[in-house]
């Protein structure tokens, strides 16, 4: 059986510093550009500022298969899928698509803002070379899926991010397509929403189409998909049943990252952040580690960099699940308002957090940072894996399916 997708050796490289341009025409005209003058402008800094998003990945998929792609945060899972959606052009391989691709990546990606719902289901009709009788036939199947008939002739930029997304799965799934390609953006919909999402891609493949999905939520990997494609630093180091491939990636967290991290040329920082933040240290124990105890705690070093004192800093860093749920926050803000009055230009900031209640997982370590009209966020900087141990001393070990942490009580009985 001939593959519906058939990725070889796709690599993308990113200019650290530089506009990312997902532009197909800006990035060849850059690419050439490159390679004809590179060697005039001091190859060893340029390489330097490289960034890999994707190196070598290559992977088959069957038609009516559904394949999931998971992966710490900022492993390329979204560039991949961008690449195949012929949204990003790759800096080298190639990727054989064979029929007609609906996707659903981030959102914001699809529609177009000043145009109501109703004609961005048209639009996206013509997009994937329907005629506007095919689309009219589903129109009524996508508004009832979706679930916002009130907003139909509403500019989809008044949308909820929910809204949005319920539109946007709708579109993507009911139009046909021989190819369906789903970021993480699920997470954003309720769990309701989910279930019809997932019932819908089951749908989609029983009838001999293609499904590939991004997803952190690994129980649904475990469940939808055949197989997996594990991604970590821009590289494949796993493509294999499914469940094989969750324990792959679960034995990969747990081994960690580097604790200490380079934030001045971080690929992950926020849009429109100023680059003030210029490391990350994380502890657990006393000691740098990204691997924390349940029963412990965690910490943390950020320094920073600033073109002059100012008068006050604030600081913040948020911890997100696998299901890209915040699950906790600290700041001196709300602590001791004034701690970090009068700072120097450049310095560090450490927290300690005791005990964090956290149940076994990965953690995105989100930071930021604001000062004197200057701001700053990285999400992710890092990842901090928590560790499983019996917290309680009862040979019962709470785990994510009751609730992201946990908590101690007094309890009672009164018979």
């Amino acid at each position: 059986m001939r593959p519906a997708i058939r990725v070889e050796h796709i690599s993308k490289r990113y200019r650290l510093g530089a506009a990312r341009a997902d532009n197909n025409l800006t990035e060849s005209l850059r690419a050439a550009a490159g390679r004809l003058f590179g060697r005039f402008r001091g190859g060893t800094a340029a390489r330097a500022n490289e960034f890999w998003a994707l190196k070598d990945v290559s992977f088959e998929v069957l038609p009516g298969e559904v394949v999931g792609v998971i992966g710490r945060n900022g492993a390329g899972k979204s560039t991949l899928l961008k690449v195949l959606s012929r949204i990003v052009e790759p800096t080298g391989g190639r990727a054989e698509i064979r029929g007609r691709v609906g996707s659903l990546l981030e959102v914001g990606t699809g529609f177009h803002p000043e145009l109501t719902g109703r004609e961005n289901v048209f639009l996206n009709g013509s997009v994937l070379g329907m005629a506007r009788a095919e689309v009219k036939k589903k129109f009524d199947e996508i508004v009832a899926f979706a679930g916002v008939d009130r907003f139909l002739d509403t500019p989809v930029k008044r949308y909820s991010s929910g809204m949005y997304v319920r539109l946007a799965f709708a579109v993507a799934a009911h139009l046909e397509p021989e190819i369906l390609i789903v970021d993480e953006v699920l997470a954003v919909g309720d769990a309701e929403f989910q279930k019809k999402c997932i019932e819908k891609m089951r749908a989609v493949s029983r009838g001999g189409h293609t499904v590939l999905l991004v997803s952190h939520n690994l129980a649904q990997v475990e469940s939808l998909c055949r197989r997996a494609l594990t991604l970590q630093q821009g590289q494949a180091v796993g493509f294999g049943p499914a469940a094989e491939q969750v324990q792959n990636y679960l034995a990969l967290a747990r081994a960690g990252g580097p604790p200490e991290v380079d934030l001045r040329e971080h690929p992950q920082r926020v849009n429109g952040s100023t680059p003030i933040l210029t490391g990350l240290t994380l502890t657990a124990g006393g000691a740098p580690s990204t691997v924390a105890r349940m029963s412990g705690g965690f910490g943390f070093e950020l320094s920073y960099e600033l073109p002059r004192a100012p008068r006050d800093l604030r600081v913040g860093v948020v911890l997100e699940n696998e299901y890209n749920v915040k699950v906790t926050a600290v700041s001196p803000t709300f602590e001791d308002p004034h701690l970090l009055d009068n700072p120097p230009a450049a310095g560090r900031v450490c927290g300690e957090v005791p005990v964090h209640n956290l149940v076994a997982g990965t953690y995105a370590v989100n930071v930021y940072l604001q000062a004197e009209g200057l701001s700053d966020g990285i999400t992710p900087a890092a990842d901090l894996v928590v560790e499983a141990d019996d917290v309680f001393g009862s040979g019962r070990i709470p785990d994510g399916r009751t609730a992201a942490t946990y908590q101690r009580c007094r309890w009672s009985k009164s018979w």
